[in-house]
């Protein structure tokens, strides 16, 4: 009876040690190499997903998808001429494995708004089942190129830009990504119609984002699931399965959390003839025009990642 009785413990010990908190997690399969109890809540939402860019290296689709992974983000581009090196290859791996997945765009602040956009629009593919596409929004700290903050107003003028140049690319409402610097310093109080995907590794969203109800919430960087070997970014949606489906279907708007049948895209705010210049940015070398820029051919892509924290 005495050696029975150690059999919790001992079995409670190796979960533990296979992934933190598993055991408490909606997904068993799924842990966290480092849990922080003040996330506790986010492991048991129902639907759970996944970020990734390159640095997860190659991908087993099949076993993420087993291991119960709802939804993934893929890093599609960055600035106006960087591509991720893994996109095409995740996206077409999560695509075969039945994963649900939607692309993002890594914005920078030196680089004018409409060449981003462009540059975002002809490197995504136009998949119809795609998920909307995500607009991340952070400062670029650890660039070499870009490391400089801007203005408050010319900020939210990107991102105005941006928001509205993706919704005509894809006929979907663009999510917003953001940690807690950014959104404090730019985007308290604006954007509220549009959904939220915010970082919050060490407490409840409600603790650190003020007054921001959320869409997604990516509790921890150092997640684990079968499938990708080391450290990965989870996601919490926050709603039900009802609701989920109908964002994907479009029939659900996570960001005013209503019920709709049909959104009417908000008028393109570009300039209209071509060789007017758009959204002239400090450090940017110079204003480019919706049917002037030319990108780079793929495969010649400037790479600014310094880290993998610059995600």
């Amino acid at each position: 009876m005495k050696s029975l009785s150690l059999v919790p413990f001992a079995l409670l010990a190796a979960l533990t040690a296979l992934g933190g908190c598993v055991a408490l997690d909606n997904y068993p399969s799924k842990g966290d190499a480092r849990p922080h109890p003040g996330v506790e809540a986010a492991r048991r939402y129902p639907i759970q997903g996944i970020d990734i860019s390159r640095w997860q290296g190659e991908i087993d689709w099949a076993s993420v998808k087993a291991a119960g992974t709802r939804f993934v983000y893929i890093k599609a581009t960055e600035g106006g001429d960087h591509v991720d090196p893994a996109f095409q290859r995740n996206w077409e791996g999560a695509r075969r494995a039945g994963v649900p997945r939607g692309a993002y765009h890594f914005v920078y602040w030196c680089r004018p708004a409409h060449e981003q956009a462009v540059w975002f629009k002809q490197q995504i593919p136009n998949d119809p089942d795609a998920l909307p596409p995500v607009l991340d929004l952070e400062w670029n700290g650890h660039s070499k190129t870009c490391p400089k903050k801007v203005e408050r107003s010319l900020a939210l003028e990107k991102i105005r830009l941006m928001l509205t140049e993706l919704e005509q690319l894809t006929g979907k409402k663009p999510v917003i990504y953001t940690d807690i610097t950014f959104h404090k310093d730019i985007l308290e109080g604006e954007f509220n119609d549009y959904p939220y995907w915010i970082r919050s590794t060490a407490a409840k969203p409600e603790v650190r984002y003020h007054n921001r109800p959320w869409a997604f919430w990516q509790f921890t960087t150092t997640g684990r699931i079968p499938g990708i070997k080391g450290d990965v970014d989870r996601n919490a949606f926050y709603g039900n399965e009802g609701e989920f489906a109908g964002w994907r279907e479009g029939r659900f708007d996570i960001g005013t959390r209503t019920w709709t049948r049909e959104r009417k895209v908000p008028p393109q705010p570009s300039p209209g003839p071509e060789h007017t210049p758009v959204a002239t940015m400090p450090g940017a070398s110079r204003t480019v025009a919706a049917a002037a820029f030319q990108p780079a051919p793929l495969g010649q892509v400037v790479d600014d990642e310094t880290t993998p924290e610059s995600e």
